[in-house]
């Protein structure tokens, strides 16, 4: 047998690991791998048993990591990515109109998945292979036709065109009820949704407010979120007021979902930008994909 077969758990429970790690929740994760909750967690009970040890912390209010857990999370994420990109890899020097991008969880979620659906209505002899990874850098962005990054546009390796500059702005679900704002400063008596962002690079609540002139302290009881799209669920759920990137709300306030807090927004000077590699020519169906989204984004 294999020493990889004898050794190593099977590959879709380390799937479900990554994916109740990164969302926090056995539904979360049903929901994204197209599977149910009782089979998902059947998949960790598996991965558990084959390591010997408990991954998750069962609570009233729902799970964490343990220590063990955390530990082999942060090695199945970079196996699996590792995994993933090679198989890009591969697959992109095989398939002439196949089109690889590279970008953030949120960006996949809220922009470009929808415009992938309008591309592929009018592309649809090309085939484009989306990875989301939070772990995104200039230097992932070279197993790949494109990324889609964060920051101020200069990389020395990649090429920059820019889709969208960052705004942020209070958030709310349009049925929670607030009280008017008129500054900023009003806005840290509502009840606020923290983003814990000590990981990445995103701004959260301190910078927003240090941005209008003012120093922010988290209430100790205040719901707290370690990824922007929980936070940003948290917000859809009416849980309380969070910190809302204009690329992810403007969607849901157009349909009257959302709404904003206060008329004041913050904008960073930063923005998203599609790169690809300087050295690696377009391939005709990575052109037609750049110039198509490039077209779409408003100058």
């Amino acid at each position: 047998m294999s020493r990889y077969a004898r050794h190593l758990p099977p590959l879709e429970t380390l799937i479900a690991f990554e994916a109740v790690g990164r969302n926090g929740s056995f539904t979360r994760a049903a929901t994204e791998l197209y599977l149910t909750q009782s089979a998902v967690s059947k998949q960790i009970r598996a991965l558990e048993d084959s390591l010997g040890v408990a991954l998750f912390e069962r609570q009233a209010r729902g799970i964490r990591l343990t220590a063990a857990g955390a530990a082999f999370y942060a090695e199945v994420g970079v196996a699996l990515e590792r995994l993933q990109g090679a198989a890009t890899r591969i697959r992109a020097a095989h398939q002439s109109n196949s089109v690889s991008v590279l970008c953030t969880h949120a960006v996949a979620q809220f922009w470009l998945f929808p415009h992938l659906l309008s591309f592929n209505r009018a592309h649809p002899a090309i085939t484009v292979n989306l990875h989301a990874s939070n772990e995104i850098d200039e230097s992932r962005v070279a197993d790949h036709d494109f990324g889609i990054l964060y920051g101020a546009g200069r990389w020395s390796s990649l090429s920059a065109e820019l889709l969208f500059p960052e705004i942020v702005y209070p958030l709310a679900s349009a049925r929670l009820q607030t009280a008017p704002v008129g500054t900023p400063a009003e806005v840290a008596a509502l009840p606020l949704i923290e983003l814990d962002a000590s990981a990445w690079n995103c701004i959260d609540w301190r910078d927003w407010f240090r941005h209008f002139g003012l120093e922010h302290i988290p209430a100790e009881d205040a719901p707290t979120f370690n990824q922007v799209t929980l936070a940003f669920k948290a917000i859809e759920q009416g849980l309380g007021v969070g910190l809302g990137w204009e690329f992810m709300a403007r969607d849901g306030i157009a349909r009257g979902e959302l709404k904003r807090v206060g008329a004041f927004a913050f904008v960073t000077g930063n923005a998203d930008y599609l790169v690809h590699p300087r050295h690696k020519p377009l391939s005709a169906a990575a052109a037609t994909f750049r110039d198509w989204l490039l077209g779409q984004t408003p100058a």
